[in-house]
Formats: C-alpha cells, sequence, structure tokens
C-alpha cells in the first residue's frame, strides 16, 4: 500500500464540516473558553520608541474596585528562558519600541481592567531613537541567514557584463509597503494553572510548537503544558509563531493562583505586538536580447528588522527559480530600527518578492514590444535556474495559456489607455506567481477503531484553511471507507504532534502523516478491526525532495477601471489559473484561492501602515484607517486551476494553496493600471496621489 492514493473522497466538493458552527456562533474560539471565575488582563504600552521606565505608580489603578493585581517589570516574575527577546516581557525595564508592553493590569472584569489600566502613571527617561526606513542608510547589514534558511545573497554567471551588454534593460526600484495580519479574532488567550500544570486556550497556527516555546519560557517539561484550539478565526500568518501576548497571559494566571485569566490584544495592540510584513525596497534589473530571451536579472532588497530580534525576509527567493537566465544575482540587506518585530505574512517572501520583478517584467514587454504573456512563456526554464534539478511539475505556461482563453486576452490592445468606456479608462494586465510546495516533518497521527468507526488524531490547527474538512477525506481513501466513517480530532497537544499550520505545508504533512498512520493500520488489522485496535506513523521523509524541485504555480489575470476625472481604480475582473497538484476539495480550495488573491489586491490598493518617525508607532492602527480590501472591491472574481497530480510531492499528489493566491495578484493589478493609464506605478499601495499627477490632460 505504497504511492499515490487511489482518489474517492478526495477530489469532492465537500461542506466545510465547522461551517455550520462557525455561522451558529457555537465554534468556541480562545477567548470564549468555559472557565470558573476569570479575572481579565489589559495590556499597557510603552509611549515612547526608546528609553526606560524609571517610575510606575499604580496606586490610583490598585484602588479601583475590582483590580486584583497590576504586573509590572518589578513585580513581575522572572522567566526561564529570555533568549527571545521578543517573549522576554516585563524582565527589565528597558523600552525598545512605541506600544513594547511595560505592564498589566488584572482585574474582575475587562472594562475595569481597561479603566485601569489608564490610571497607570508611567515616567520614562526617554532616549534618542530610529525608525527611518531607506535604502541609503549606511548601517544597512547582510543577515546570515532568510526565513525558511534561504541564503542572504547568491550569484551565478556574470551579471554586469550581460547587462551591459544586453541590447534592452529594465532598471526599476520597486516598494512595497508595511502591513498588518488583521484577522478577524485579535490574538487571545486564555490561561489556567492547576498544580503547576498550565492549560492554554489560544488562538494559534500550531498547538504543540506553541506548547514547545511556552514550556522553554517558562521551564517547564512540555507534558506539563497544555495547548487548545479547535478553531481560529484567521491568523495569514500572524498566529503562527507565538508572541509576548501568550506569555503574559500564563504569566498573569500563575499571578493569581486558582483564577484564570482571560487576555484579548485589542484591534490596537495588534500593531505593536503580533507581528507584520517588513516593508521592502526592490531594485530590480533586467537585461534582454531584442528577441525577448532575458540573459540578466538582479535583484537588491533591503528590509526593516527590529533592533531586538531580527527577522529576515526571503524577498528575492523566487526570483533564483522563476524564469531562464544565465547571469542572476540576488541580495538582502537590513535595516535594525527600533520598531517592533517584524514575522510571517501570507507568502512571506514570495508575496512582495513577486512584486517588483512581475511588473519588471511587465516593463520589459513593453520596451521589447512583446506580449506579456509571451515575455514570459519564451523565458520558462526546463530546469530549476538555482538548483539545477528537474521540477516534480511545473505548468506555468499552461497556467499563462489557459487562464488567457478564460480572461479573453486576446482581444487586448497593447497600447496603453487605448479602451475608454466614458470616463473610465479600461486596462489588463497578468502576473506569475510562484509558491513552494513541501512538507514539513514533525508530525503524528493515530488511527483507532472504536465504536464501529475509525478515529484519526493529530495535533493539527485549522486556521479556517478547511483542515476540519479536508483530512478526513484524505484518512478515508487512506483506510478505503467512506468519509462518513471517519472522525478526526485535532487542535489540542492531547493529540500526537504536528507541525504548524504555515507554508502552504499543512495539508501535506499532516495528510501524508494520516496516510502512513492508516496504511499501517490496514496492513496490521486489514478491513475488519476490532474494537480497540490502534495504530501510529509519523510523516515520512520525501527522498524526491533531493532531486526536485517542488512549487505550485499560477497565472493572475487582473482588468481594471481608472476614472481619467479623479483617478479612482476599481477592479472590475480578477482571475486566477492555478497549477497546485491535485485538489483535495474544490469547495476548501476555491476559498483559499479567492482569499489570497483579495488579500493581494488589497495589498496593491488599500493596505499601508503608516508608521510615523517622530513618535516611531503605526498611525492608522485600527479598521477605519487601516484601509482593507472587501467584496464591493471586485466585481468578478474567479479562481480556477489545472487538473493535475504531482506524484512525487505527497501521497496525495497535492500541493500548498494557501499562500500563492496573494503571490501576483497585486503585481497582475499595477500592471493593469499601467495598460489602462499609461502611468507605472512602482511603489505600493497605488492612491491617487501616485496615480493623478501621471494623468495626460488628454485623458481629463
Amino acid at each position: 500500500m505504497t504511492g499515490l492514493l487511489e482518489p474517492r473522497a478526495i477530489g469532492q466538493a465537500r461542506t466545510r464540516d465547522d461551517g455550520r458552527k462557525k455561522v451558529t456562533g457555537t465554534a468556541p474560539y480562545a477567548y470564549e473558553a468555559q472557565v470558573e471565575r476569570p479575572a481579565y488582563g489589559h495590556l499597557i504600552q510603552a509611549d515612547v520608541a526608546r528609553g526606560e521606565c524609571v517610575r510606575f505608580d499604580t496606586g490610583k489603578a490598585e484602588a479601583l474596585e475590582g483590580v486584583l493585581r497590576v504586573i509590572t517589570p518589578l513585580t513581575a516574575e522572572r522567566l526561564a528562558s529570555t533568549e527571545d527577546a521578543e517573549l522576554a516581557v516585563l524582565q527589565d525595564r528597558d523600552v525598545a519600541f512605541r506600544g513594547q508592553v511595560i505592564a498589566l493590569v488584572l482585574a474582575e472584569t475587562s472594562e475595569i481592567a481597561r479603566h485601569a489600566a489608564g490610571l497607570v502613571d508611567v515616567e520614562y527617561d526617554a532616549q534618542p531613537y530610529d525608525t527611518r526606513f531607506a535604502a541609503d542608510r549606511s548601517d544597512l547589514y547582510k543577515p546570515d541567514i532568510l526565513n525558511a534558511d534561504f541564503p542572504s545573497d547568491t550569484s551565478e554567471g556574470d551579471v554586469e557584463t550581460a547587462l551591459h551588454d544586453a541590447a534592452v534593460t529594465v532598471t526599476e526600484t520597486y516598494t512595497t509597503a508595511m502591513y498588518h495580519n488583521n484577522p478577524l479574532e485579535p490574538h487571545a488567550t486564555t490561561a489556567l494553572w492547576d498544580n503547576e500544570t498550565l492549560t492554554l486556550w489560544d488562538s494559534t497556527q500550531g498547538v504543540h510548537p506553541m506548547r514547545s516555546t511556552v514550556a522553554e519560557v517558562f521551564g517547564l517539561p512540555g507534558e506539563r503544558v497544555r495547548v487548545i484550539c479547535p478553531y481560529v478565526g484567521g491568523g495569514f500568518g500572524s498566529k503562527g509563531t507565538p508572541h509576548a501576548n501568550v506569555v503574559l497571559a500564563a504569566m498573569a494566571a500563575r499571578a493569581l493562583p486558582g483564577r484564570p485569566v482571560k487576555l484579548a490584544v485589542t484591534r490596537q495592540q495588534m500593531f505593536s505586538l503580533t507581528g507584520y510584513r517588513t516593508p521592502t525596497i526592490q531594485r530590480v534589473r533586467l537585461g534582454a536580447d531584442r528577441d525577448g530571451r532575458l540573459r540578466a536579472l538582479s535583484m537588491d532588497v533591503v528590509e526593516q528588522t527590529s533592533r531586538i530580534k531580527e527577522y529576515a525576509e526571503q524577498t528575492a527567493a523566487p526570483t533564483r527559480m522563476m524564469y531562464a537566465v544565465p547571469n542572476r544575482a540576488t541580495s538582502h540587506r537590513l535595516a535594525a530600527l527600533d520598531v517592533p518585530v517584524p514575522s510571517w505574512m501570507r507568502a512571506p517572501g514570495e508575496c512582495p518578492g513577486m512584486f517588483g520583478p512581475e511588473v519588471a517584467m511587465d516593463e520589459l514587454a513593453v520596451a521589447l514590444g512583446l506580449d506579456p504573456i509571451e515575455l514570459r512563456v519564451l523565458n520558462e526554464p526546463e530546469r530549476d535556474p538555482e538548483t539545477g534539478n528537474p521540477f516534480s511539475s511545473r505548468h506555468l505556461v499552461a497556467c499563462l495559456r489557459t487562464g488567457a482563453e478564460r480572461f479573453g486576452w486576446t482581444e487586448r490592445d497593447p497600447r496603453p489607455g487605448s479602451r475608454r468606456e466614458g470616463r473610465w479608462l479600461i486596462g489588463t494586465g497578468v502576473a506569475a506567481s510562484v509558491h513552494p510546495a513541501k512538507r514539513m516533518p514533525g508530525s503524528t497521527a493515530v488511527i483507532r477503531f472504536e465504536n464501529g468507526r475509525y478515529t484519526a488524531e493529530i495535533g493539527a490547527a485549522d486556521l479556517g484553511t478547511g483542515a476540519w474538512t479536508v483530512l478526513p477525506q484524505i484518512t478515508a481513501d487512506a483506510l478505503d471507507v467512506a468519509t462518513e466513517s471517519v472522525d478526526v480530532r485535532i487542535g489540542d497537544t492531547v493529540y500526537p504532534a504536528a507541525t504548524v499550520a504555515g507554508g502552504s505545508t499543512g495539508t501535506a504533512s499532516w495528510g501524508s502523516a494520516l496516510v502512513a498512520s492508516a496504511r499501517a493500520f490496514r496492513d496490521k488489522f486489514g478491513t475488519e478491526p476490532d474494537e480497540g485496535d490502534e495504530i501510529s506513523a509519523d510523516t515520512p521523509g520525501n527522498p524526491a525532495e533531493d532531486d526536485y524541485a517542488m512549487y505550485a504555480f499560477g497565472a493572475q489575470f487582473a482588468e481594471v477601471r481608472v476614472d481619467a476625472d479623479t483617478g479612482e481604480i476599481r477592479v472590475s475582473r480578477l482571475h486566477g489559473t492555478f497549477d497546485a497538484g491535485r485538489i483535495i476539495n474544490p469547495v476548501t480550495a476555491r476559498s483559499q484561492f479567492l482569499g489570497g488573491m483579495t488579500m493581494g489586491l488589497s495589498m496593491a490598493l488599500h493596505e499601508n501602515s503608516v508608521l510615523d518617525p517622530r513618535f516611531g508607532h503605526v498611525v492608522n492602527h485600527d479598521l477605519a484607517e487601516y484601509h482593507i480590501a472587501t467584496n464591493a472591491d471586485v466585481e468578478d472574481l474567479r479562481a480556477e486551476w489545472l487538473d493535475e497530480v504531482d506524484p512525487r510531492v505527497n501521497p496525495m499528489g497535492s500541493k500548498g494553496i494557501g499562500e500563492i493566491g496573494i503571490v501576483g495578484t497585486a503585481a497582475a493589478i499595477a500592471n493593469a493600471v499601467h495598460h489602462a493609464t499609461g502611468v507605472r506605478v512602482r511603489d505600493l499601495p497605488i492612491t491617487l496621489d501616485k496615480l493623478l499627477p501621471g494623468l495626460p490632460d488628454a485623458c481629463r
């Protein structure tokens, strides 16, 4: 029983198993954990960007009826590990960035806690700080390693000579903004200590990684920490790694023996405490022959990180393998600033990193007089340019061709500004997308036969991507039974270990463990097991990863309408065609593709965390001022995929789909705006101030 699964349940459009509970409000989230006599916490944040808290006056707060404790660096417990500076909360009086937690109020109600927090008076010794992000800084440095263990710099061939000899070149700088994940459910935790055992109901993308981190911080053996998370109200990467709020909740509960504590990070506080996507400055250089064949590609990226903890996003990584270019060079440089710690956001690296190169490819196509699709097809590599390995499967050209046919690309007049309906200038654009297709080691699944049914247990987390729904389908096919005969239990560390839901690896990793366990179960117990029969198995290694380059691909097509008088942009059509292996469930898959594309649209036109360098904090720190795309922002939104199975990636033949939808979307929209208006905006988001000055008078 090896090789690819024979699909029966896989591929069926099964309605979400957790859907009814979520829409009826009966799905329990972290803050709603049913505990007795909970206390409530509210965070107090620093008002300076750098300095030291020299005095805390907590008297008024502590005198308020209903206040239980005010915890400051003077009264907080000492943590066993302070190696991670982001998690070493209340261990000293130093302030590393504005918004850092400097105290915590505990009270009988959340309202009292919030009120009391406003009564705590803190005196600072403010010190000079630096929050200026720019590419011309003299203190930029090369990180040793990037996120996901990518090397910081790479070089192949002679880029400078190839650029000098190229018939046509593009040299431009592109920027992406600072973005905040903003899941609808804020980061929230309910914490309870019982006989030195800690239970956390936490909104997390990985209960077992969370347990490991918390256990280390508090110096506990792992078995004395339990993390429960059956449902997550969105995360987009921000809940893929623990932040200070989890440690604070556990610390607060230990300060109130016998009482649980509920702590929810407010929307405004999330902008300082739960990560964000670093802004990027991307210098992209392309060189090509007159026929459009690329001869050189260079991408130099500048990003920001926090002075207290380094995070380096792999922004230039996708350019290393996307197109056939004999001469390539990429680099990453960081500016360490007095700002909060950046972290994961949907498709880290690939999402911002494909914006500059895919807009540059459009600029090159214009300079050459080539169709943008044909330029990409012309430079399609036979093997991975970075490793030299063959692709396990690569159907980007089919995505471009199929998507173009469905979108009606052939009707396009290539001249910018050539199509107009009344006051609306209409344009279309395309961009390619890519994301690694991996499975991670470190998950274990148990299959058990009980009460005449099959039960599968694995400590996975469903952050809205559909694990509750697709894991039973995978298990059913591996056991060769009906999906209705399988129960899957996830979201709790009482179940076997599972890797984080991130990097588009969840289904591939957990599904592989479930398949291995189900096959072992069948091999040992046959098709008529006895009550209590049970077996476990780990996610197996994949030897093909050493011999093949494994990626999902896609092509996004956008049509925009730009008001010639006001510069208002509307996306009238946004279509995506994807090469993502076998689709486990069309319902959940389409939701993921559309969600990613909508986030990419939001990135292109709206999202921008505005950091005021005078004070060192994001000023538009709520959903009234931090604008996010809604269903009114696109009229015709479609996601389709190729009928493809990759036999080398995992037993399901599937690839991750949670992130690739966002990757090329912003570039496709930017290219469409140029086609509509003739104005090339290289700095996201594309706002009126960037577009209006370039609109020719003839358009108005």
